[in-house]
């Protein structure tokens, strides 16, 4: 089975298509979530995820070990990924960008090899304005390159506007774009 990347801006549809893809598929879903509730509306977004998924879901909060965490689900097992975007807010405030980058390597490998299903979902930040700041650009840079590395090793990778998924194609050698 593939590793799925939903990539889009904030509310284009990620999470409900990868819902939609997950109670499509026969095997049992393991729901990894990475948010933590920082403040009251933070804590009110994770309730109404909580409510949209099936009570027969297996729910693994896990805001930073995301390696550890895919390698102790069963392999058959369909897993949700919920969402990169924070889990590397997360790990660039604990880790560092490089061990960051690195851990976002150590676990996508782990994704890629699976034979269930697996569906990741990550924002797009590197369509809006240049932050203001060094962390918020430190930031949107690191998530670029998270997003290029599981993209590259996603079997699948769609883009999603407007709730509608555009699926992104990679090349194989430059020379394709002059073709």
């Amino acid at each position: 089975m593939p590793l799925v990347l939903l990539v889009g801006g904030a509310r284009s549809g990620k999470s409900g298509l990868a819902l939609r893809l997950a109670r499509g598929q026969p095997a049992p879903v393991v729901f990894i979530a990475t948010a933590e509730a920082g403040d009251g509306e933070m804590a009110a977004r994770i309730e109404e995820h909580r409510r949209e998924r099936p009570l027969s879901w297996r729910t693994i909060e896990e805001p930073l070990r995301l390696h550890g965490t895919l390698e102790a689900i069963d392999e058959e097992s369909c897993v949700v990924i919920d969402c990169l975007t924070l889990w590397t807010a997360n790990a660039l405030e604990r880790l560092g960008g490089a061990r960051a980058e690195q851990q976002a390597k150590a676990a996508v490998a782990i994704a890629a090899g699976r034979p269930g299903l697996t569906i990741a979902v990550t924002n797009e930040v590197g369509l809006g304005l240049v932050p203001d700041n060094p962390l918020g650009r430190g930031y949107r840079d690191l998530l670029g390159r998270v997003n290029i590395i599981w993209a590259d090793a996603a079997d699948r990778a769609y883009l999603l506007v407007a709730g509608r998924p555009l699926e992104l194609t990679a090349i194989a050698a430059a020379s394709e774009l002059l073709t």
